[in-house]
């Protein structure tokens, strides 16, 4: 068993146009006031976090890194979620992920995709060089507009989309491993890898491959009635990242998990600040020590209701309440005794 670091903050909801979240010194002091010891770092946006930089500059990094340290918070993990994204975009798609990447490759879903790849394996690179050992991401997704399958399928299309998403993602976690870095996808609705049965139809496209990893989020599988303590039991050991984020489901006669094309706050099912949610994070935290993951506790702020910045506050105390410091001893210790074969083989009756 391990404690479980924290408390983080994933800092991807939080950059704005807006002192003190519009620069890293901003971002970093901040983050330390509400009670965080780390943040997690998307990587599109320069103003926060350079990513050319941070691969061909030694002095940038250390910058880097001594800003957040000297402010009081470390660098827990890189994010590239949004380039993670644009690896796999199924065409009915093109129009609303053209905005994730820069102007130059919008419209052109190949230029897009190639500079998506790119991205994301400067992101491996940087991690590595920043001392970082996983990195966040997501998968992207080919299959999802079939996720109900009416009109049927055509015979071989998820099977075909799954060994397309495997053949593009098998170079970068090749990459990842010679830089010694886990690719953690978080499992989420949208992406193709979006439950356990899509993770192991991936893993196993990509030969089980080390590299690939789950970022676990409870909230996600909350949404989609998904038992969330027995996943962690089941891909404990592919479980390298942890967001803290909370969730409800609360169906009516109207609508259940699909939301009836309802806004975030009006949906059966919602995205709350933890501890506002149903999600059982005392069995969360429990069961992830239990297995010695050996992470960080990230909040990320994604609610229908509660101002972000309440959130932000309120989430490291939640964390910090929730965190395990594991025992060094057993609770009968005190009754314990040297080993005497004799007592134990007169115990025994022998």
């Amino acid at each position: 068993m391990q404690t479980i670091k924290g408390p983080a903050l994933f800092l991807a909801q939080f950059v704005g146009a807006d002192a003190p979240f519009d620069s890293w010194v901003g971002l970093t002091r901040w983050a330390a006031e509400c009670g965080y010891l780390g943040v997690q770092v998307p990587t599109n946006d320069a103003r926060i976090f350079d990513l050319d930089l941070a691969c061909t500059s030694a002095d940038y990094r250390d910058e880097f890194l001594g800003i957040a340290r000297d402010n009081g918070v470390e660098v827990t993990e890189l994010s590239s979620h949004l380039q993670g994204q644009l690896v796999a975009v199924h065409p009915a798609y093109d129009a609303g992920f053209d905005a994730f990447a820069p102007q130059a490759v919008q419209g052109n879903a190949q230029a897009r995709q190639e500079w998506a790849v790119d991205q994301v394996g400067k992101v491996i690179r940087a991690s590595r060089l920043l001392g970082l050992d996983r990195m966040a991401t997501f998968s992207g997704a080919l299959a999802w507009p079939y996720l109900y399958p009416w009109p049927q399928r055509a015979p071989g299309l998820v099977e075909m989309a799954f060994d397309t998403l495997a053949t593009r993602w098998r170079p970068l976690l090749d990459l990842a491993e010679e830089n010694g870095v886990d690719v953690c996808y978080e499992i989420h609705p949208g992406e193709d890898l979006h439950d356990g049965i899509t993770f192991e139809m991936f893993l196993e496209r990509v030969g089980n491959h080390a590299r690939a990893n789950m970022l676990y989020d409870p909230s996600h599988y909350v949404l989609q009635q998904l038992d969330y303590l027995q996943n962690i039991d089941i891909y404990h050991e592919r479980i390298r990242m942890f967001h803290v984020k909370d969730a409800e489901f609360n169906p009516t006669g109207r609508q259940g998990v699909y939301g009836g094309f309802q806004s975030w706050a009006n949906r059966a099912g919602r995205f709350r600040s933890p501890g506002d949610g149903q999600v059982d994070f005392k069995g969360v935290f429990s069961r992830l020590t239990q297995y010695g993951f050996d992470g960080w506790a990230v909040v990320e702020w994604e609610c229908a209701l509660k101002h972000p910045e309440d959130g932000a506050r309120e989430g490291a105390r939640f964390v910090r309440d929730h965190i395990i410091r594991v025992t060094p001893h057993a609770f009968d210790d005190f009754a314990a005794s040297d080993i005497d074969p004799q007592a134990v083989r007169k115990a025994l009756g022998l």
